[in-house]
C-alpha cells in the first residue's frame, strides 16, 4: 500500500504586508516609549483640546521639536497653512501681530523676513511665543512685548496690523451668524479703529461663521471706504477662518 504523505503544516511566516509589517514592528520594538507618549498626552491635554491634538502637525508642522502650547493656544493658534497664507499677502516692513498668543502667526511672518512686533496680555503666552519662535529659528526677527494692544497703540508703527483677536473659545461654532461684537476683548469695530490710527493696512483673521456684512462695514469706517478682500480659509478642505485684507493688503 502506498503510504499517504503527512502533509506538514505550513509554520506562517509572520509576513504581512509591508505596512502592516513596519507597524507591528514599530509596537513590538517600543511599547515602552509609546505608553510613555500617551501617557504624557493624557496627562497634559484636556478634554476641551483633545481633538486639537490630533491636528498638531496642522498647528505646527516642527510640533514634536519642542512646541508648547497652554489650552487655550490650542484652540486659539492660526493652523500654519493658513498662517502662512497671512505671511505671503504681507508685502515688506513692519507687521504688528496685536495679540500674538503662542505665535503662530508671527512665526511665518518672520520666515518672510519680516520684523515683527507681537504683542499679547498674558506673559505665559509671550513665554510661550518665544520658545515657539525659537524651534523655527525666527527670534531674532519677533520684538515680543507683554501688554495690552490698546494702550500700546498709539505708540506703535508699522506697515501692516495683523488682528486676530480671541473669538470666545471653541463655542463660537453653535452662533448661525457670529457677530463682530462678540470677539474679545473689545469689539470688532472698536479694535478695527484703533488699529487703523496706525496703518490703513490690515488683516483680520475671523471665525468661518462671520457676519460677512459687518466685516464689509469696517471699511466703510474710512473716508474714502477701505478696498476690501475677504477670503475663506481651508486645511485639509474644511473651512477652518475668514480673512479679511483691507486696503494695501488687498488684492495681494
Amino acid at each position: 500500500m502506498e503510504k499517504k504523505k503527512k502533509k506538514k503544516k505550513k509554520k506562517s511566516s509572520g509576513r504581512l504586508s509591508t505596512n502592516h509589517r513596519l507597524k507591528k514592528c514599530k509596537l513590538a520594538n517600543s511599547p515602552v516609549k509609546i505608553h510613555k507618549k500617551r501617557k504624557l498626552r493624557e496627562e497634559w491635554v484636556s478634554p476641551l483640546v483633545e481633538k486639537y491634538w490630533f491636528q498638531r502637525y496642522d498647528l505646527f508642522s516642527r510640533y514634536d521639536e519642542g512646541i508648547e502650547m497652554d489650552e487655550e493656544g490650542w484652540y486659539s493658534v492660526t493652523p500654519e497653512e493658513i498662517a502662512i497664507r497671512h505671511a505671503q499677502r504681507c508685502g515688506n516692513g513692519i507687521v504688528i501681530d496685536c495679540f500674538a498668543g503662542v505665535g503662530g502667526n508671527a512665526i511665518q511672518f518672520a520666515k518672510m523676513c519680516y520684523s515683527v512686533v507681537a504683542i499679547d496680555i498674558d506673559p505665559r503666552k509671550v513665554e510661550l511665543a518665544l520658545n515657539n519662535a525659537k524651534i523655527y529659528g525666527v527670534e531674532d526677527y519677533i520684538d515680543f512685548i507683554v501688554g495690552d494692544f490698546f494702550q500700546l497703540a498709539p505708540s506703535l508703527k508699522g506697515d501692516i496690523v495683523f488682528l486676530a483677536p480671541p473669538w470666545g473659545g471653541p463655542s463660537y461654532r453653535s452662533i448661525e451668524k457670529f457677530k463682530l461684537g462678540f470677539l474679545k476683548p473689545k469689539d470688532g469695530f472698536t479694535m478695527f479703529q484703533v488699529a487703523q490710527a496706525i496703518t490703513p493696512n490690515i488683516i483680520m483673521f475671523l471665525p468661518r461663521n462671520v457676519d460677512l456684512s459687518q466685516v464689509e462695514e469696517l471699511s466703510w469706517l474710512s473716508s474714502p471706504p477701505l478696498e476690501v478682500e475677504i477670503e475663506e480659509n481651508y486645511v485639509r478642505n474644511n473651512v477652518k477662518g475668514v480673512t479679511a485684507y483691507f486696503s494695501g493688503a488687498a488684492c495681494g
